[in-house]
């Protein structure tokens, strides 16, 4: 069974920075790519920012400039550096991991964490 558990969430004031990581644990077969979702209150949940197998990263026009994303592939890792962070960042944020196993496609997703932005 795979599990992602997400880490570092908490409260943070406009303008602060805050660093989210994510460990998956289990039997990975192939992992296509990692990355970060997110639902603010009343909303649907957005990608973040992903990171493919061979390095390509995407991130969402709102965070463009001020979020970061990296990963550790041997230790099924992902992490997502926030700074300049603003009141619409607030939501929970979710680990989600692509990976190929011998039925297919997998999602895997974290519980998510919370992360709020308010003066």
């Amino acid at each position: 069974q795979v599990r992602l558990v997400e880490s570092g969430g908490g409260l943070v004031q406009p303008g602060g920075s805050l660093s989210l990581s994510c460990v998956a644990t289990g039997r990975l077969r192939s992992t296509i790519s990692m990355g970060w979702y997110r639902q603010a209150p009343g909303g649907e949940r957005e990608s973040v920012a992903r990171i493919r197998s061979d390095g390509l990263v995407i991130y969402s026009s709102p965070v463009k400039g001020r979020f970061a994303i990296s990963k550790d592939s041997a230790k099924n890792a992902v992490s997502l550096q926030m700074n300049s962070l603003k009141t619409e960042d607030t939501g929970v944020y979710f680990c989600n991991v692509q990976d190929v196993g011998p039925s297919g496609l997998n999602n895997y997703w974290g519980l998510g964490t919370q992360v709020t932005v308010s003066s």
